[in-house]
């Protein structure tokens, strides 16, 4: 049988439920939602497809432990206590790359890090007979996370983070990370049969994650992760069969309808370069267009949407102006349903209507939210039977 392991996989605050349906539809039971994580367990392929296919969690850790630590000598002996030896071969490159702590008598990150970095070399120098670590071969980076002085240690089986899916330029940064932009687009009733409009699309965040679920794309198939060197815990071979089992899911032959409009032509050149390099620039129809020009023909259609925040004083002036105009060409929408995370409390006003629904995002450091405005539903498609079908073709 498979060794298994406890994964734990964290995500934005209140994106939980997302995420553990994700777990779910991968095939893994979860075993605890916990504030911005969820837990389950898991083998060697779980791990695999848990970077590859998971679209909302930042990265996916290997739990090593768990314990209460008050003082820096309860750290020590409890990290050196870990099986260290069943996860890093004598040559790994091992290091804490991040420690947090909340609500804990540990607090100072630095020397966290360098506590339990020592403690781990003790461990490994009794276990391998060997005083000195050359430390040349694959990487193992660490992370440890305190919570009311509960300590858990985990082996970052990612890497860099999953946000980064390899589409983006290297000069592009997105005012939405793509991991949260695709929980947002998991939170609502959109599906490729569906319209999808995003009329401050930037540099095409949602529209992208959109067209690659529409399409079947896992979004981590074209990167790499710190684990595909860990032949110690992950044979080779999963990883080229898991690769190719999502190959295989991609259906590129797809009628749908996404859009994305902004009017700053600079930002859609780079969108469009994005939406090539995910593979879905033939899914896509990026525009130069004014939000008080947002209209469609069709009904019961989509907008998903993260509009400038106004964080510069001038801009911020223009936040109720640009707003009204939003919210006056939704009004023309006929039976649209519109998801708009913004920090800017009064788009209510501007619409005209109350939120269906209201959560509280942090976007980065920057307190949002996401407000649902929910449209009709379309009326449901009358199945037809056997024997209609057969009578329409005796006329």
């Amino acid at each position: 049988m498979s060794e298994m392991y406890r994964i734990t996989v964290p995500c934005h605050f209140g994106m939980e439920a997302v995420l553990k349906r994700e777990i779910y539809d991968l095939g893994y039971e979860v075993e605890s939602t916990d504030n911005g994580r969820v837990t389950f367990m898991g083998d060697a392929e779980a791990i695999v497809r848990a970077n590859i296919c998971l679209s909302s969690t930042e990265r996916v850790l290997i739990n090593v432990a768990q314990f209460k630590a008050c003082t820096f000598e309860e750290l020590f002996q409890a990290v050196k206590a870990c099986e260290w030896e069943r996860y890093l071969p004598a040559d790994a490159r091992f290091w804490v790359a991040k420690a947090t702590s909340v609500n804990s008598k540990l607090f100072s990150a630095t020397d966290i890090q360098s506590i339990v970095k020592k403690a781990i070399v003790e461990r490994l120098k009794e276990k391998y007979h060997i005083e000195w670590f050359k430390e040349d071969g694959a990487e193992y980076p660490i992370r440890i996370n305190i919570i009311k002085d509960m300590v858990t240690v985990g082996l970052d089986s990612s890497g860099v983070s999953l946000h980064k899916r390899g589409y983006r330029p290297q000069s592009g940064v997105a005012p939405i990370s793509e991991t949260l932009a695709s929980a947002i687009i998991n939170l609502t009733p959109w599906n490729k049969d569906r319209i999808l409009v995003d009329p401050f699309c930037g540099s095409g965040t949602f529209v992208i994650e959109a067209a690659m679920k529409a399409a079947g794309i896992a979004p981590g198939l074209n990167r790499s992760f710190a684990s595909m060197k860990w032949e110690n815990i992950i044979p080779a071979g999963e990883w080229t069969q898991i690769r190719q089992e999502a190959k295989e899911n991609i259906d590129l032959n797809i009628d749908t309808d996404i859009q994305g409009y902004d009017i700053d032509e600079k930002v859609l050149k780079t969108a469009r370069q994005s939406a090539k390099n995910a593979g879905v620039e033939g899914l896509i129809h990026f525009q130069k267009r004014d939000v008080k020009d947002l209209k469609h023909s069709k009904k019961y259609g989509f907008i998903i949407t993260n509009p400038p925040y106004g964080e510069r004083l001038e801009e911020k002036e223009n936040l109720p102006a640009l707003y009204k105009s939003f919210g006056d060409s939704f009004k023309e929408l006929v039976d649209w349903s519109a998801y708009v995370i913004t920090p800017y409390e009064n788009i209510e006003k501007d619409f005209s209507r109350k939120a269906t629904k209201k959560r509280k995002i942090y976007n980065g450091m920057i307190k949002t939210n996401l407000y649902s405005f929910e449209g009709a539903k379309p009326p449901k498609r009358r199945e037809v039977s056997a024997d209609e079908k057969n009578n329409s073709g005796d006329q």
